[in-house]
């Protein structure tokens, strides 16, 4: 059964990709326009992570900072949509999820799952996928997601090791129907945003460039 459930699900990463790269293109395109035309800098920002069983590949999304942002200021950290770093344009995308959307090409050549845990940057919270403990290794055996249980449920206001072991809840629970609710519960997301910055300062608990 449980194979059934993966070839589906990558069927459904095939499809789903593809299609939606095809209906959103003329408004993937008016986003790189605006994010050309309002800052300096590339438009995709390409981040090495972590994938299934510790593969490292390279991430995409829509640049929502400025060059060089994790090396500025805060760092890592962005404590609020106010943070100078963020840009106009990367202000709305950041909001609304859509700096995840260049992720669908990640997902048609098999790097990423439209649903699964959130793949980490190589060096947080661990450094390197041989320091993870062997129950948050767990998280590694399906692809990466661009949304997942965590990001419907507790998104950043746990810690990563809580977050973990929502993905590792994810991973034993996984079935498509259960990939399907995910995705709707995302859509929900989308369309009523709420904000990914805490008031609470703690270090594991704020968003993140790297998110």
């Amino acid at each position: 059964m449980r194979t059934l459930n993966l070839f589906l699900k990558r069927l459904m990463d095939l499809l789903g990709s593809l299609i939606g790269l095809i209906i959103l293109s003329p408004f993937l395109l008016i986003i790189a326009f605006a994010i050309k035309l309002t800052s300096k800098g590339p438009v995709l920002f390409k981040q090495e992570r972590l994938g299934r069983n510790g593969e490292i590949f390279k991430i995409l999304k829509f640049r929502t900072m400025v060059v060089n942002a994790e090396n500025i200021g805060d760092g890592l950290t962005v404590k609020s949509e106010l943070d100078n770093r963020i840009t106009k344009v990367g202000r709305i995308l950041r909001k609304t999820s859509l700096d995840e959307l260049p992720q669908l090409l990640n997902v048609l050549v098999g790097e990423m799952s439209l649903v699964g845990p959130r793949p980490p940057v190589t060096y947080h919270p661990y450094n390197g996928y041989e320091n993870y403990p062997a129950w948050a290794k767990k998280r590694f055996s399906m692809k990466p997601g661009i949304t997942g249980l965590a990001q419907v449920t507790v998104r950043n206001s746990v810690t990563w090791d809580e977050r973990i072991k929502v993905d590792n809840q994810y991973i034993d629970r996984f079935n498509i129907l259960f990939d399907i609710k995910i995705l709707f519960k995302t859509l929900i997301k989308i369309f009523k945003p709420e904000s990914i910055y805490l008031k609470n300062s703690q270090k594991d608990k704020e968003s993140t460039i790297s998110n």
